[in-house]
């Protein structure tokens, strides 16, 4: 282990435009839990898996219930930055990181400091009215019942790509803009399954693509690899 947290210290000591793509297993380490692990609670209180429950049509179907599970299971605004979030902000500031690519919504790499987020999937920090286009935060979500209005009457949607949506074109343009002219690429706390978003590695061009998770990537064709929690990893490098 300790060769190879060499090799990528050495690596990111010689690169000036790294980019990091990371997934949920960046948050989980700041407490936030992968909806996708469905714990016996979880099964008492819903009655559809979570990939159902945060799709654009049960949203607009059953709206409700869409916002019961949302705000008790995607709402962590205690949650703080890690390891990895803090040493990925400190890159930036030192100008040797140009982006952060992430799937999470959570906003906690700005909140560690990180300037360049680019959000694949959106941020339940933001959150519009469907019907004046006026945003609102967090705040007008958390604090509401039932389904959150605005004070025109209309409703308010987080500002999150559900399944069935697609990514904002913009945001995945420049994402693929940052992979494609990279130096060295690190991936970080996620499984490589979630697609369109998984798919952006392949743009990269580089020799030097690293993968910091918890287990191997089969097919990731990493040139590195390291299976160890990614704050654990960063905080060495």
């Amino acid at each position: 282990m300790e060769e190879t947290i060499e090799t990528l210290r050495s690596w990111i000591a010689q690169s000036d435009n790294i980019v990091f793509f990371g997934g949920a297993g960046v948050s989980t380490e700041s407490g936030i839990p992968d909806f996708r692990s469905t714990d016996g609670l979880y099964r008492q209180q819903y009655d559809y898996p979570p990939e159902t429950i945060l799709s654009h049509s049960f949203y607009q179907r059953n709206p409700e219930e869409f916002f019961r599970f949302y705000r008790n299971k995607m709402l962590y605004l205690d949650a703080q930055p890690n390891a990895a979030h803090r040493r990925l902000a400190e890159l930036e500031a030192q100008g040797k990181l140009r982006a952060v690519i992430t799937q999470n919504i959570d906003g906690l790499h700005q909140k560690a400091g990180s300037k360049n987020v680019l959000e694949l999937h959106g941020s339940v920090l933001r959150n519009y009215c469907e019907k004046c286009g006026a945003f609102h935060g967090v705040e007008a979500v958390r604090d509401s019942a039932g389904v959150p209005r605005c004070s025109c009457g209309g409703r308010i949607k987080p500002d999150v790509v559900l399944y069935e949506e697609g990514l904002d074109e913009d945001v995945l343009s420049r994402a693929v803009s940052a992979i494609r002219h990279a130096d060295l690429l690190i991936i970080g706390g996620t499984s490589l399954t979630v697609y369109p978003a998984a798919g952006l590695v392949h743009y990269y061009r580089g020799s030097r693509l690293v993968v910091i998770n918890k287990t191997e990537l089969a097919g990731a064709g990493a040139d590195l690899t390291v299976c160890a929690p990614i704050g654990q990893v960063m905080e060495q490098v």
